[in-house]
C-alpha cells in the first residue's frame, strides 16, 4: 500500500465530511450555494440532509480506508458504489437535459471527479489482507 493512496483518501474523507456537514446544518445555505443544485427542484431540507448523512457516512468509509487500508476497504468500496451510482445519475440528468455540455462541465470536479477517485482506489488499490 502506497502512503499516497491513504492521504488520498484522508483528503476525500476530510471532503465529504465538509460537505455532507453543510447538507446536515445549514441544508438552505448549501442549496443555494452550489451551482445547479436549485435547478433540480425546489428546496427540501429532509431530502438535503439524508444526502449528508450518505456523504457522512461516506467520509467515515473514505477515513476508514486512510487509517486502515485493509479493514476500511469494504467500507470505502461501498462509499464508492454510492458516488458512482450518484455520478451516473448525474450524466443521465445532463444527457436530458436543454445544455447536456454545460451539465457536464458544471458536474465534472464535485461529481465525476470526486467520484472517480475513491472508484479508482477501490479498483486498484485494494490492500492484501495480512493473517
Amino acid at each position: 500500500m502506497r502512503n499516497w493512496d491513504r492521504y488520498l483518501a484522508g483528503l476525500m474523507a476530510v471532503l465529504f465530511a465538509a460537505n455532507g456537514a453543510a447538507m446536515l446544518f445549514a441544508p438552505l445555505p448549501w442549496y443555494d450555494a452550489v451551482p445547479g443544485v436549485p435547478q433540480t427542484g425546489p428546496f427540501n431540507p429532509h431530502f438535503v440532509r439524508d444526502i449528508g448523512a450518505v456523504y457522512l457516512m461516506g467520509a467515515l468509509g473514505m477515513a476508514w480506508f486512510a487509517w486502515r487500508p485493509a479493514q476500511g476497504w469494504g467500507a470505502m468500496a461501498a462509499t464508492a458504489a454510492w458516488l458512482t451510482l450518484h455520478a451516473a445519475i448525474h450524466v443521465y440528468d445532463a444527457t436530458c437535459g436543454s445544455s447536456p455540455l454545460a451539465d457536464f462541465r458544471r458536474d465534472f470536479l464535485a461529481i465525476y471527479v470526486f467520484a472517480a477517485i475513491p472508484l479508482a482506489l477501490a479498483l486498484f488499490r485494494k490492500p492484501e489482507l495480512v493473517a
